[in-house]
């Protein structure tokens, strides 16, 4: 049983009343909900159940995903409390929009946001915490999405650098976690009404920044996984009061999802707009999120036409090219790499193809721009993991297949394997027919092992 703080229950029985209080509290004592994703962006067939779909969620299902699983490790599913993706999928982002995932990590709705791109536009991944960065890095790659910078920065330091540049943002905000008491129960012990009102204050300097980036007539979905209304109704009320947003309907309409309260804020009636997940109504865990708008019109900006920059200190030389050419030629590429000649950047032997041309004196942390192709070591081209994840999208003709298990664990441990083909040099190696790395055959019919040593297992 979940030791849940006096104040709390007081708190909510107040709020919700006595009998639907105690349905809360029971609720939070039961399982918690487990689901995934499918990446509509890779062609993989998956081994796990798929009758028990999320509602309303294209390509989710109720199920469990283990770290080591292949469908994992390439990328082909993402392990996500199931309440947790209406955020992403209420978005409204179509394909060619300019779109901020202001606190990211660690990629859950990226990943979803990135699918409705469909590799078009882009999509800024910023996550404040280095080390949660790390690690939305490694999710996004994983999922092989081409258009993403991943920045590791406060909104504050973001907002100068793109002033009205968003068709859409989405900010799932910091919050005191109550959504999240019965899959994490540590998080009790951090709660308190003084800490809401901390975490309220927190979520009101973030949004300032957001609004700051989002372009007349463009859209902010809002989430916590919180059940506060300081942190979620009154937030949105605040939003419209001090910024003039308006509240938009979700397009979500089923019966085990509520709708906010105006009631536990000033009584805007346009708060029904928005959502929330309790435990009780056995979606997944606690959720709160909206949609809203920007007063104006979307303004049809015309692309500027890139010019060369002569003095570019990262531009690929020929030499180059051609080493890249050597490798990556063996393979068939995505769309959104064919022009890689023309796009490729150096930095420090690291070759790129960026998703967005960041001015030379940008001073934005940047964790990754674009998707990596490799390395270039002593006049030879090593590709890297990343593009191994990318060429995942499209079918491949280099590609060894690990034909066991025993063989597949080794891999991911990052020993060699003993193989018998007639490939030779680098190629895409895969399990269960999903690519999740590439490596190298030498002569004596070895496998070398190019899986990063930073996900090993």
């Amino acid at each position: 049983m979940l030791n849940l703080p006096s104040e709390f229950k007081a708190k909510y029985e107040k709020l919700l009343g006595n009998e639907e209080a105690q349905q809360l509290f029971r609720a939070m004592n039961e399982d918690s909900k487990k689901a995934f994703r499918l990446n509509t962006l890779k062609p993989a067939k998956v081994s796990y159940d798929l009758s028990q779909s999320v509602p309303q969620i294209d390509s989710a299902y109720y199920g469990e995903v283990a770290g080591d699983d292949p469908e994992w490790v390439s990328g082909s599913v993402y392990s996500q409390d199931p309440a947790a993706m209406f955020p992403a999928a209420i978005s409204g982002v179509k394909p060619g929009d300019q779109v901020l995932d202001l606190c990211a990590a660690p990629g859950g709705k990226t990943t979803a946001l990135a699918e409705q791109l469909k590799g078009e536009g882009l999509l800024v991944a910023n996550e404040i915490s280095v080390t949660r960065a790390k690690a939305l890095r490694e999710n996004l790659e994983r999922w092989g999405i081409t258009n993403a910078l991943i920045t590791n920065e406060s909104p504050g330091k973001l907002a100068p650098a793109f002033p009205e540049f968003f068709d859409v943002i989405l900010v799932d905000a910091p919050c005191s976690g109550e959504g999240m008491f019965r899959k994490n129960p540590e998080a009790i012990d951090y709660w308190s009404q003084d800490y809401v009102m901390t975490c309220q204050e927190r979520q009101e300097d973030i949004l300032n920044e957001a609004v700051k980036m989002l372009k007349p007539g463009g859209r902010l979905i809002y989430s916590t996984c919180t059940f506060a209304p300081e942190e979620d109704e009154q937030i949105v009320s605040g939003l419209v009061k001090q910024h003039g947003l308006a509240i938009l309907d979700s397009g979500i309409q089923d019966e085990r999802i509520s709708v906010g309260h105006p009631e536990w804020a000033d009584g805007n009636p346009d708060l029904v707009k928005t959502l929330r997940f309790w435990p009780q109504d056995d979606v997944g865990e606690g959720q709160f999120a909206a949609v809203l708008q920007k007063a104006g019109e979307v303004k049809l900006v015309k692309k500027a036409k890139n010019k060369k920059n002569k003095r570019d200190p990262y531009r690929i030389s020929k030499s180059e090219i051609e080493l890249v050419d050597q490798v990556i030629s063996k393979f068939n590429l995505p769309a959104a790499l064919t022009d890689w000649r023309n796009k490729a950047k150096v930095r420090n032997e690291h070759v790129f193809v960026p998703a967005i041309e960041l001015p030379a004196k940008s001073k934005l942390h940047v964790v990754n721009n674009g998707v990596e192709l490799g390395m270039l070591k002593k006049k030879r081209f090593e590709p890297g993991h990343q593009l191994a994840e990318v060429l995942g999208q499209v079918k491949q003709e280099r590609i060894y297949e690990l034909k066991t298990i025993e063989d597949y664990r080794s891999y991911l441990h990052g020993e060699t394997v003993k193989v018998n083909s007639d490939l030779r040099g680098f190629v895409l190696v895969s399990y269960q027919r999903m690519i999740f790395s590439f490596g190298k055959i030498a002569g004596n019919q070895v496998l070398k092992n190019f899986y990063p040593k930073g996900l090993r297992k």
